[in-house]
């Protein structure tokens, strides 16, 4: 499953920090994200793609993100942002999670938002603001089901704080994962498979294996995993004996 991770905005884009100047927003968006990616990457079959600067010196413009996860073909993108109400502290708070204007509730989409913004509030303990819909080009753009996280208020001197927390980044970060998790039913295993034996083929498979991988039936990797149905409806895909 190809996952695509976008962290909103650069660490130089105007007017996104905290009212205070303590934060950049992009510093916890990013920040986020760099701990999704790995989490995501311990579950079987799971590829991960960042669609922003992780330097934070680029904006990458949100029609080149958009591209890039269409290109790559990815099967969902969820893009990680901190909230802001007004242009001083405010008394908003509170997550929420945007799909487009045309997803509607029971949706794989909506479901995938509902997911994921449960997760985050209950680990974190603030207040649920929902799933909203808005025409975001993050969610508007896409080619495969998408997201965009609010993961609380840099305007709310509460929030404000808990952003900065690496702690608090944690726990929004794992929340993301197991959303995910939940709505596409991962499994966790890729870590620990590429540490055992089952990552090279049997002794009186390794020829057929070796043939299959080279003519790109098989990806070369989990020799000895279980097949799913979807693997197997892409193996016979590659065979040619779908049309």
């Amino acid at each position: 499953m190809k996952i695509a991770i976008d962290a909103g905005h650069g660490y130089n884009t105007p007017g996104k920090r905290t009212p205070d100047g303590s934060m950049r927003e992009w510093e916890f968006n990013n920040a986020v994200a760099l701990l999704v990616k790995p989490l995501l990457e311990a579950y079987k079959g799971v590829t991960v793609k960042l669609t922003h600067d992780t330097t934070g010196k680029t904006d990458v413009p949100l029609k080149t993100r958009t591209d890039t996860a269409n290109a790559w073909g990815a099967d969902v993108l969820v893009s990680i942002h901190a909230n802001a109400a007004g242009n001083g502290w405010s008394t908003a708070h509170g997550i929420e999670t945007f799909v487009y204007t045309s997803i509607k509730a029971g949706t794989a989409t909506y479901k995938l938002a509902e997911n994921v913004n449960t997760a985050i509030v209950k680990t974190t303990g603030l207040a649920n603001r929902g799933v909203k819909q808005g025409d975001l080009h993050m969610v508007r753009e896409t080619h495969m089901p998408a997201i965009l996280v609010e993961c609380g208020f840099m305007s709310n001197k509460t929030e404000a704080a808990l952003l900065k927390s690496a702690d608090y980044r944690k726990k929004v970060a794992q929340a993301i994962v197991d959303g995910l998790a939940k709505t596409y039913g991962l499994t966790k295993g890729a870590t620990e498979v590429a540490n055992t034996n089952d990552s090279k083929p049997s002794a009186w498979a390794k020829e057929s294996w070796t043939k299959a991988t080279k003519a790109g039936v098989v990806d070369g990797a989990r020799p000895q995993d279980g097949l799913t149905r979807e693997e197997f409806t892409v193996i016979l895909d590659r065979l040619g004996l779908l049309k």
